[in-house]
């Protein structure tokens, strides 16, 4: 056969596959000499990005990984604008102000039917908690100038199962983190604890509605309740901020009689994450105040170059419209019944998760009944495989399931955890377990990884790879396994054992999102 070789001029031949560009490697740190034909340029792209994990299967985030095509194509078509220009985009604004006062009255606060709310659109919570943190510690500043009293050593007390966000906010902006550490059993921040750790340089106790960790929600009331009581005591006025990243679309839909938001005096301000439970693609969050005397007015620029006054509170300046045009597509579109219908669906399917994995006889279930549908769960026996063997095997089925430990002082506990949002439906969940099942069935027929790490380890070490190698025949061969060498004995408590252990274990370390 003969192959009649085309230039790139021959138009005839029109395969990306078929030219060049697909016998070339990508440039990766600089930028081409040369221009790329868009085709080319998109299938170059397109065929790397196969290699990332699938979003719908990634149990390990709490962002929203579906939307209808109605509001895809809204997002799509707003791609181009800025937000931030709100003299040519007025509608745009309009529309954040609307979803503002939703999500406020949503959350109880304390303003009138026409009566605009005080909040802002974000790029997610850890903007939203910037925000917040930063009204709270001028607000407790402007106190403290005022009483004559020094200002410069502010404090937060949270408890440490914190999102890493507010390790941010208190090292950029140099505000001290006093934690309530975590104790076995009890995976939250305790309010009793919390109250103790306030002084009079404490600008807020931060209480989470939605634990990263487990989905559990900590005791606002209770909490709103010890603060009382102790301000009242001191003549202090410490107050509330509530992280409802997670748990902010959730309580007042599925727990409506949970006292948490600004129905309890001491909150002050609440942020939420729309692209979370709010059910929009990431990049939007929000943030509540109760009002408008909790936002320091000098906190907030008023701009006009861009063609009218335009206050802002924001900490970058440029941002996609598309998110906030979604999130109030999905606040008309669904209503309170409809966020209500699907919250109902993911709480139902967690259940029915939970359920299918303590049926397994494997596990034990660490999340609770009230809180984010979130499925946390630990082994109930460790001695031949952890939790990250299960997240590492599971990933060859195309889940993504995160493995990590719990915050300090708990942090002897792993877990592994499943975030059920609106597209997890019952049909993927019972896969799970299915594939779960045929994880355990095929670590059960192998050696385990931790005794064949350790030995492969040791192994290298010349005395002890002459003590393995007088072994028995076929003993070093068949995985080094040393519980058949008596050489283990002797050393599976020694000093090296354990740092090989040590090593082994860190190197599994997962993130946790």
């Amino acid at each position: 056969m003969v192959l009649t070789m085309t230039s790139e001029a021959d138009s005839s031949l029109q395969s990306t596959f078929a030219s060049r560009y697909s016998q070339s490697s990508v440039s990766k740190y600089r930028i081409p000499d040369q221009e790329t034909p868009k085709d080319a340029a998109y299938q170059i792209i397109s065929d790397e990005l196969m290699l990332d994990g699938n979003p719908r299967l990634n149990l390990a985030s709490f962002v929203t990984t579906w939307m209808e095509p109605e509001c895809d194509k809204l997002v799509m078509a707003s791609l181009n604008k800025n937000y931030i220009d709100m003299d040519e985009y007025p509608v745009t604004t309009e529309l954040q102000d609307r979803c503002v006062n939703m999500i406020a009255r949503l959350f109880n606060a304390p303003v009138g039917d026409s009566e605009q709310a005080i909040g802002a659109g974000t790029i997610g919570s850890s903007e939203a908690i910037m925000l917040a943190g930063l009204a709270l510690k001028r607000k407790w500043q402007n106190k403290r100038k005022a009483e004559g009293k020094p200002w410069d050593k502010p404090n937060i007390v949270t408890g440490s199962n914190v999102q890493v966000c507010w390790e941010k906010f208190a090292r950029y902006f140099e505000v001290e983190l006093k934690e309530v550490k975590l104790s076995k059993d009890y995976y939250v921040m305790d309010p009793h604890k919390a109250v103790e750790m306030v002084d009079e340089n404490t600008i807020c106790i931060a209480a989470i509605l939605g634990s990263t960790y487990n989905g559990e929600f900590e005791d606002v009331k209770l909490l709103n309740e010890l603060l009382e009581k102790k301000n009242k005591e001191t003549g202090w006025d410490t107050p509330i901020h509530v992280d409802a990243a997670s748990g902010g679309f959730i309580a007042p839909f599925l727990y409506p009689d949970l006292e948490w938001d600004f129905r309890l005096p001491l909150v002050k301000s609440i942020n939420v994450s729309g692209h979370k439970y709010g059910l929009v693609y990431a990049g939007i969050g929000w943030v509540i105040w109760r009002g408008k005397e909790d936002l320091p007015e000098e906190l907030v620029f008023h701009i006009n170059y861009l063609g009218a006054d335009q206050p802002t509170f924001t900490l970058n300046f440029s941002k996609g419209a598309s998110q906030i045009i979604a999130q109030y597509y999905q606040l008309i579109r669904l209503g309170f019944r409809g966020y209500k219908s699907i919250m109902q669906n993911c709480q139902a399917n967690a259940k029915i998760l939970a359920d299918a994995l303590v049926a397994t006889g494997r596990f034990v279930i660490l999340s609770k009944e009230i809180g984010v549908p979130v499925v946390a769960f630990s082994l109930k026996d460790r001695k031949n495989h952890d939790e990250y063997e299960i997240a590492d095997h599971l990933r060859r089925y195309g889940w993504i399931v995160p493995a990590y430990t719990m915050a300090p002082d708990a942090q002897d506990v792993t877990l592994l955890r499943v975030v059920v949002r609106e597209d997890f439906s019952r049909t993927l969940a019972d896969r799970l377990v299915s594939d779960i099942v045929a994880v355990f069935k095929y670590l059960d027929a192998h050696p385990p990884r931790l005794i064949q790490a350790v030995t492969e380890a040791l192994a290298k070490d010349p005395e002890i790879k002459k003590e393995l190698l007088d072994a028995e025949p076929g003993e070093v061969k068949a995985q080094l396994d040393l519980r058949k060498a008596s050489v283990f004995e002797d050393i599976r408590n020694s000093q090296r054992a354990f740092k090989v252990w040590k090593k082994f274990a860190l190197s599994k370390t997962n993130g946790v999102c």
